[in-house]
């Protein structure tokens, strides 16, 4: 039985890994953003242990993770939280950026840097869950897709060094997919939004259950997932 710590697990992709993992019995780690949260996903996840640490603050994660219980070993972390703030760059304003940047690639960066201790000891797995915008950046979307972007060169890095420590590191790359976030895009698009179109977010979990579920004898370094219908 592994132990995996998970962010974003209250809804779309990070709950659909999340209930396939309590489903095997697995032990989960949940970070919820504040107590409400946190009492939220208790209900839905009730044999999962939920910690609290705001993605929004990065800087605060160290003090908030030191005042609470923490597993004595991580089998996976996986980075599943996210927030997206689209428009033109030269309407954007720096708290936009900032944002995004904060949740998207300097609170994984930090939580990574927080935790893994714990990931070598497991010689376990890290996982990013990125976005296809973390490989192609398209009008209205800088802000977003920079902060993707960076997500890449976080893993890429972590893979390089971490390597030796036989820690495996997993960049995933969803096209767009059915949560309520993609409904938060179409919104910002102005356009109407048909979860049919897209990817299910059970499918996405396939894809990181496959990738940490792999043999030790290989490792996914990145994986492209796009809409089929």
């Amino acid at each position: 039985m592994g132990t995996h710590l998970i962010t974003g697990a209250g809804s779309g992709i990070g709950a659909a890994v999340a209930r396939r993992l309590a489903e095997r019995d697995e032990e989960l780690w949940l970070l919820a953003r504040n107590a409400v949260r946190a009492k939220e996903l208790a209900a839905r996840f009730p044999t999962a242990h939920v910690i609290v640490g705001d993605l929004a603050n990065p800087e605060k994660l160290s003090w908030a993770l030191g005042q609470q219980s923490l597993p004595d070993r991580i089998d996976s972390l996986q980075h599943i939280a996210g927030v997206i703030e689209l428009g033109a760059v030269g309407d954007l304003p720096a708290k936009a950026w900032q944002r995004q940047l904060a949740a998207n690639l300097v609170a994984p960066a930090e939580l990574t840097r927080l935790l893994l201790p714990l990931v070598r000891l497991a010689k376990g797995h890290v996982v990013f869950v990125n976005s296809g915008a973390g490989l192609n950046a398209h009008a209205n979307w800088s802000a977003y897709a920079a902060s993707k972007h960076g997500l890449k060169a976080l893993a890429d890095s972590l893979r390089a060094e971490e390597h030796g420590n036989g820690v495996r590191v997993t960049s995933v790359y969803p096209g767009r997919t059915a949560t309520p976030m993609q409904e938060s895009t179409h919104q910002q698009e102005g356009k109407a939004y048909d979860p049919s179109r897209w990817i299910d977010p059970e499918s996405v979990a396939s894809t990181i259950l496959a990738a940490i579920d792999l043999p030790r004898d290989a490792e996914i370094n990145d994986v492209t997932v796009r809409p089929g219908r």
